[in-house]
């Protein structure tokens, strides 16, 4: 072989040489950028964090931009952690406490709870009749004569206190995780919505915190173990749709701080001076600014004379009469025909309409989803008015969650940039039965975060009515009031 042709396959070489090792170098980069940005993920959650308001925090218990580690089954899954967030705030209590929730059962909840009172802040505590006896309270004959559904949350509990799994609960497993025993035992002030002198005038439906007259969480959850983590019993659940919000502001706090102050009275042992449900004045419409964010708050219930407008039903549509582009819904129950008559109009005027509800309602016959589909509901049959849409929606449905899991949120998003959440769910009951929280937040931050969550539920949701719906709404009131009436059910999880 000659020089020069020597040389020439040593070029040829050296440059392959060169290509093969530029070639490996930037397959590692590449490589060491994805596995970086994998590890960034898996640490958080699949999608990139939010912004947060400055004073309005927001968090989901399904966020799939974070993700946490379940206190009680060590199980690693998506979310944002709500009992977290909410005993971390309880831990940062230095004054005052109060809460009103209509179920408490989570341990690490009751522990924080009375740590506050242990370390001197005071604490006041308003649940609803219904959820206001601990577990270990019951005797075997009434839980032999509770209804099928609480029989299996009684069962539910067991699983969950028999910490060693030997089939029997012991004191100590008791004590441990027994949410309200924990707090009855520390002495915890504590009252119903029968301090009223009720048996409970429509449900204690709050479900918020005041901590030392600055701060409020609010939202959708109760302190439960199926509305924040998911059935014990069931680790396939990831617990019901919820949210939260940590408002920082003194002035909101104070409004929170009259509604609770209202049901409390006089407390236990004092004047029958505590106010629930109907017994309640009415409250008008608040309106304030927290960190450029306008917020109006209202809280339910008000008499059945009251104008429309006042009310928190009110509040509802006067936001969505407003709307110019669009209109997305995450709810739990929805059977307000006023709010069903004012979304009719939107659509009218070409505002996109997008509705989810919850499977366990949205196919019930006095649903408004009814109306959106083109179905005539019981409500119409009752008061012989149609409400039925001439357009029917084909974006009205149910989203598509792991089976256990309900959608328990009450929320709206208005333009993309105006929220209406709380424990309001959009029914009759929640505006003149119930004790309620509806606030309207207008933020464009905040509004992101409901929105990457409706997006998400939306995404592979289920549209339109099941031919079962279909032919029983067809047959004529007459035939429909004959047959068995499913009654307009208010939530009791």
């Amino acid at each position: 072989m000659g020089f020069s042709a020597y040389s020439r396959l040593n070029y040829q070489l050296r440059s392959l040489y060169h290509q093969i090792a530029y070639g490996i170098l930037f397959c590692g980069v590449i490589a060491l950028i994805t596995i970086t940005a994998n590890a960034c993920q898996s640490q958080s959650g699949i999608v990139p964090t939010l912004p947060q308001h400055p004073s309005i925090q927001v968090f989901f218990n399904q966020n799939q931009a974070s993700r946490y580690t379940d206190p009680y089954r060590n199980i690693e899954r998506l979310g944002d952690n709500l009992e977290r967030v909410i005993t971390d705030n309880i831990s940062n209590a230095k004054q005052s406490l109060d809460i009103a929730v209509q179920e408490l059962r989570l341990p690490n909840i009751a522990k924080a709870i009375v740590d506050a009172k242990l370390r001197g802040v005071q604490v006041r505590l308003i649940l609803e009749n219904n959820y206001s006896r601990a577990w270990s309270e019951f005797t075997p004959e009434q839980i032999s004569k509770l209804n099928a559904r609480n029989r299996d949350r009684y069962k539910e509990f067991q699983k969950f206190a028999d910490i060693n799994r030997d089939g029997r609960l012991s004191e100590e497993e008791l004590d441990r995780r027994d949410g309200l025993r924990l707090i009855k035992g520390s002495n915890i002030p504590w009252i119903d919505d029968t301090a009223d002198g009720s048996k409970g005038s429509g449900l204690m439906h709050h479900k918020f915190m005041v901590i030392d007259n600055q701060v409020v969480v609010l939202g959708s959850a109760n302190f439960t173990m199926s509305d924040i983590h998911g059935d014990f019993s069931k680790p396939e659940t990831r617990g019901n749709a919820n949210n939260l919000l940590r408002i920082d502001s003194k002035e909101l706090a104070n409004h929170f701080k009259k509604e609770f102050n209202i049901m409390w009275g006089d407390g236990p042992g004092g004047k029958p001076d505590s106010l629930f449900g109907i017994k309640k004045p009415s409250r008008k419409i608040d309106y304030l600014i927290v960190g450029g964010a306008q917020i109006r708050i209202k809280f339910s219930p008000d008499p059945e004379d009251t104008p429309r407008e006042q009310t928190s039903s009110g509040l509802i549509s006067t936001a969505i009469a407003g709307t110019k582009q669009s209109v997305d819904m995450a709810l739990f129950v929805y059977s307000d025909q006023f709010i069903s008559t004012i979304l009719g109009e939107r659509q009218r005027d070409n505002v996109q309409i997008r509705t989810l509800v919850d499977s366990q309602f949205a196919y019930r016959d006095y649903s408004s989803t009814l109306d959106m589909w083109g179905l005539q509901s019981t409500q119409d049959c009752k008061t012989g008015k149609s409400s039925v849409w001439k357009q029917p929606l084909k974006t009205v449905g149910i989203p598509n969650l792991a089976s256990g899991d309900l959608l328990h949120h009450k929320f709206g998003i208005l333009d993309r940039s105006l929220i209406l959440t709380g424990s309001h769910n959009w029914t009759h009951a929640a505006n003149h039965t119930n004790d309620e929280t509806l606030v309207a937040i207008q933020n464009e931050t905040v509004a992101s975060h409901y929105q990457r969550e409706f997006e998400r539920l939306y995404q592979g949701a289920t549209f339109g009515p099941t031919a079962k719906l279909v032919q029983a709404t067809s047959k004529t009131c007459d035939e429909r009031v004959k047959s068995k009436p499913q009654s307009n059910t208010e939530e009791s999880n």
